[in-house]
């Protein structure tokens, strides 16, 4: 019985590739010592799949900043802007699309489909002149295989690299990005003889996007796509490799019938009614790479059930023809518990990291060929019985107070109009008020404190100073710079999610349990693991702190119920809504204590609120209907004259324009600038917005500092379809990833163009 693994964590069990590439972005080291770092690493995650018994070991996984970017360079789909000239694809034109240079701005980055990954989106067009210009795939197999180590070379799917990408700037929105497919399939004929003339026996494409709701016309570009690649597979093994969700009916009929694929993988734990396909039907003689282990959670397997799942697909595929799989790329996961030394013991016996996650795939092919380590399942059992027995996951004032929510929709009593009225009268902001998003630059003193502190290596009192020191210094930047509603900074916090959960009860926390988020930037997830409460305030005391430092209005800063859920691992012993309710209630005390201690802007962040949108149509209403529900929560019970703002970042908001708007949130800030203002579109539509909005006049994510005509000429586009009373002025996310020298002249040319348009606006009256 084979084993495999659809992908694996890049950045190291430390975070050596994201030290590495901050070190090469601010000129400390060479692209040599760059490639070393990204070579030793590729080498250890081979070497320690090989020493696990993985047969089919995954490369080209591996990436300096996205896989689909990756696939973009490979096809050399370089937008113009970037001066690319041909040849191939060096770092300086590859940094520059992900990241945007002094003179043009990155590439749109949104969320790599219900995950909290993010992926570059490719820019396309009729014009477009695709040719092979990165022969990565090709290199790394040759890299492994030179190590001693075969692997299948992973590529993704050229109908899902179209059907992901948007047309680029000029082209016609409603441009068929699929007429592009025959224009694309020479150049992965080209990697795939490549790569068969370099002596592989397999290939993996990565099509996630057959999971989706794909009209007729959409899943005949698979059957397309493949046929003409037929001739050119030949010879090889192919796996073509799905995840998420379920696979629709009609889409599981297309991928078992494409011509010259040898197996499919699917997600048998998000996706548990492909199951059922699978049982009405599968291809005599193909294999099946059955999903069992969960590669976006860090709960350990239940060995014991997938043992059973795994044998029923064994008699209708035949054992010989069927392979132990994760459920998708493991980069979703933490890597490895091992470095995890202050984690409670008890806890720790119930998680499995993807380290851990090649010994149970191991585990159960070995067990499935009759090879069953007796000791290993014994442990497994024990711990699932630990876990559901421990009187540490349940709360029950907490499950009945959850359970009594479900009576209400929770609405505030009054209509965002008359409360923005009321907050106005209160606040006395100019039109195209300015304001950020929360966080400021992390510095690497502010970090040393926060180490040192966890560290017990300062005091409290030291620690508090200091803190104060630097809020205070975020106060005055913000007041020299006559922004309207301040924020502190968030200098006591490394992570808006990690922060609250630190403070509540029901969380456990990791040293080492980083994932990768985009390019560098790397979180370590929570891991909520019981009912959740709020045992004391977790933000007054630094809120009031920062508005006794100024007479100008000052953000309360929360992460909403949704996001925290979203941004955790999840315990999946009870259905995830009850988790959020919990959460819920848990920020409704922390928005009323604020509000009491004179706060009166209260920022609850739902960043991820778009992101935990199922993949298939028939399950969003249910998801929207209580994760708006959930920020509701929140919030029920303040005054009208509290403002209450929210956040949203790097996803496709246009669809669910209806519950944004049903959240009820007084002021929403949204990122804009790096999707080319496509929020816009949806005003452009006829869509009414009544209460007040901030679409990001800046992309952040990127070192370029725009020009205040530029930033001017983009709150013109917004103020072309919204009303010039709701508009505000910020930018696209937080700061806490820029430095002071790109952040203080950025706002200060975003306040300058705000200032201008007043100046206009009043002299049009």
């Amino acid at each position: 019985m084979a084993s495999h693994i659809v992908g694996y964590p890049r950045m190291g069990p430390k975070r050596e590739l994201k030290f590495a590439l901050e070190s090469f972005w601010d000129g400390k080291s060479s692209a040599e010592d760059l490639k070393k770092v990204a070579a030793d690493l590729r080498s250890s995650i081979w070497k320690q799949m090989a020493d696990a018994g993985i047969k089919y070991i995954p490369s080209n996984t591996f990436s300096y900043y996205d896989q689909v970017l990756d696939a973009t360079a490979t096809l050399g789909a370089v937008p113009p802007r970037y001066g690319w000239t041909g040849g191939e694809i060096g770092f300086d034109t590859y940094f520059s699309m992900a990241r945007g240079n002094a003179s043009v701005p990155a590439m749109e980055m949104t969320k790599w489909f219900d995950t909290n990954y993010h992926f570059i989106v490719p820019e396309l067009g009729p014009e477009v002149k695709f040719s092979y210009a990165s022969h990565k795939a090709v290199e790394e197999y040759k890299e492994a295989k030179a190590l001693g180590v075969e692997t299948v070379p992973v590529l993704i799917g050229p109908v899902s690299y179209l059907l992901l990408s948007k047309p680029a700037k000029g082209v016609d929105k409603n441009f068929v990005l699929l007429s592009l497919l025959n224009k694309i399939l020479p150049i992965y004929k080209e990697v795939v003889s490549d790569l068969k003339a370099a002596g592989a026996s397999w290939i993996q494409f990565d099509e996630p996007t057959l999971v989706m709701d794909l009209g007729s016309d959409k899943l005949k570009a698979f059957s397309d796509a493949y046929s003409e690649l037929e001739s050119t597979l030949s010879g090889l093994n192919v796996l073509v490799e799905t995840y998420f969700a379920d696979i629709p009916d009609e889409a599981y009929k297309t991928l078992t019938a494409l011509k010259g694929v040898t197996a499919y993988g699917f997600d048998l734990v998000r996706g548990t009614k492909t199951f059922d396909l699978i049982k009405g039907g599968f291809p005599k003689g193909k294999f099946l790479f059955a999903g069992v282990v969960d590669g976006r959670n860090i709960w350990a397997n239940d060995l014991a059930t997938s043992v059973n799942i795994l044998e029923e697909l064994a008699g209708i595929v035949g054992k010989d023809n069927l392979v132990v799989s994760t459920s998708c790329s493991l980069l979703h996961t933490a890597v490895d518990l091992v470095n995890e030394t202050k984690l409670d013991n008890e806890i720790k016996s119930w998680l499995a990291f993807a380290a851990q996650k090649l010994g149970e795939v191991n585990a159960l092919a070995k067990a499935l060929a009759g090879n069953k380590d007796a000791a290993f399942f014994a442990a497994n059992a024990e711990a699932h019985a630990s876990r559901k027995s421990s009187p540490r996951v349940t709360n029950e004032a907490v499950q009945k107070a959850a359970a009594a929510l479900k009576g209400s929709d929770h609405r505030r009593a009054t209509n965002v109009s008359t409360r923005l009225d009321a907050q106005q009268k209160k606040l006395n902001l100019p039109i195209l008020p300015t304001t950020t998003i929360g966080s400021f630059p992390q510095t690497v003193e502010l970090r040393r404190v926060r180490r040192e502190y966890k560290a017990n290596k300062i005091s409290e009192d030291e620690y508090v100073k200091a803190i104060k020191e630097e809020i205070n210094k975020v106060v005055k930047l913000q007041e020299e710079l006559d922004i309207d509603v301040l924020v502190h900074g968030e200098p006591e916090r490394n992570d808006m999610v990690e922060y609250f959960g630190e403070q509540l009860s029901g969380f456990a926390f990791t040293v080492n349990g980083w994932v990768q988020s985009y390019g560098s930037r790397c979180v370590k997830p929570p891991i909520i693991y019981g009912d959740v409460s709020r045992p004391k305030p977790m933000t007054v005391f630094w809120s009031t702190t920062a508005q006794s430092m100024t007479s100008r209005p000052m953000k309360g800063m929360l992460t909403g119920p949704v996001t925290i859920l979203n941004w955790s691992f999840v315990r999946v012993d009870q259905p995830r809504f009850e988790t959020c309710y919990q959460i819920a209630l848990a920020i409704k005390d922390e928005v009323e204590d604020l509000e009491k201690a004179g706060i009166n802007v209260i920022q609850i962040d739902e960043a991820a609120l778009r992101e935990g949108l199922p993949l298939r149509k028939s399950e969003q209403a249910f998801y929207l209907d209580w994760a708006v529900h959930s920020f509701r929560i929140t919030n029920v019970g303040v005054q009208d004259t509290t403002q209450i703002h929210t956040h949203m970042c790097y996803s496709n908001f246009n669809d669910i324009i209806q519950s944004i708007i049903d959240m009820d949130a007084d002021v929403i800030t949204i990122e804009n600038s790096r999707s080319d203002e496509k929020l816009l579109s949806v005003f452009r539509e006829g869509v009414k917005y009544g209460a007040g909005i901030g679409p990001g006049v800046y992309d952040i994510h990127s070192p370029r500092i725009p020009s205040s005509e530029e930033i001017a000429d983009r709150i013109n586009k917004m103020l072309a379809v919204l009303e010039k009373n709701v508009l505000w002025v910020n930018p696209d996310c937080g700061l806490k990833t820029r430095k002071y020298t790109e952040v203080n002249p950025a706002l200060k040319n975003m306040v300058a163009a705000a200032k201008l348009l007043r100046k206009e606006l009043a002299s049009a009256k």
